[in-house]
């Protein structure tokens, strides 16, 4: 008993390390690992990526705030849309084919890792526009922050507000609907489409995927799909892990983040096409 606590905080240290970087919630390590490698039941599973979720978000979000890395004014802006995403994918629940809904979603993924591989070749990673967007400059979007790798502060701007907000109804329906994590479509919206720095991305991604999944815990909890014995072992890992997380991700060169995020973005779209079309 006292080797699968352990297990399980080592696994939680993992997650929340990585989730904190990429700003996915650690649900992508998490869901897999307790399958596969420790046996579980997949809906235990998901109630431990939910768990996952709110921990690494809680522990993330405090240095990021700390630090004024995160944008305040876009995850609330965003969070929005989202709700409202899933708040009608759950009322649409059976209505439109799932099939589809895996394939298209999938599809935006690879297409979202295909876009930020060309943003890294590029080298273009801040935005400066001559005339800023003017919904962006309305609700006072643009914002900046202290790169601790470039030892400089950085101002940014964010544009195509309409498409974030597009894509993050999007990420809520395709919650609500299917019952997957939105991390990689948060990270989509913010830097891919709104054009904002991969590290204040990350950093709100973080704060945005905890506002969702405690909206759903409670569901999750009364259904008997959190076990305390599983999910209080990853959660101290994962707190743990997202703080170190939090601090290795200012110092990353940019480059680096995205790197990184891109197979991890490429992963998951095959994975839902390859779902989608009954492959797996």
């Amino acid at each position: 008993m006292s080797n699968d606590i352990l297990i399980l905080l080592l696994i939680g240290l993992f997650a929340g390390t990585m989730g904190a970087i990429l700003g996915l919630g650690g649900g992508i390590i998490i869901t897999p690992i307790v399958t596969l490698v420790l046996g579980l039941e997949i809906k235990y599973a998901i109630g431990a990526s939910i768990i996952a979720v709110i921990a690494t978000s809680s522990g993330a979000t405090i240095a990021f705030l700390k630090d004024d890395v995160l944008n305040l004014r876009v995850a609330m802006f965003l969070e929005i849309a989202t709700t409202i995403g899933a708040i009608a994918g759950a009322i649409l629940t059976g209505v439109i084919n799932s099939g589809f809904l895996y394939v298209l979603f999938g599809s935006l993924l690879v297409f979202s890792s295909w876009n930020m591989l060309r943003k890294l070749r590029a080298g273009q990673e801040v935005l400066q526009l001559t005339h800023p967007d003017k919904i962006a400059t309305r609700f006072k979007l643009n914002d900046s922050y202290y790169d601790k790798n470039l030892k400089a502060k950085i101002d940014y701007q964010v544009e195509h507000i309409p498409t974030g907000l597009s894509i993050m109804f999007g990420a809520g329906l395709a919650s609500g609907m299917l019952g997957i994590g939105s991390g990689a479509f948060k990270v989509m919206a913010l830097a891919n489409a709104m054009k904002m720095p991969v590290k204040p991305a990350s950093a709100t991604s973080n704060l945005m995927m905890g506002v969702t999944a405690a909206a759903s815990a409670t569901v999750y909890f009364f259904n008997g799909s959190i076990r305390p014995d599983i999910a209080v072992p990853l959660a101290l890992g994962i707190l743990v892990g997202a703080t170190i997380g939090s601090r290795i991700m200012q110092l990353l060169p940019s480059k680096i983040i995205r790197a990184v995020f891109i197979p991890v973005l490429l992963y998951l779209g095959l994975q839902m096409i390859l779902k989608g079309t009954g492959v797996l």
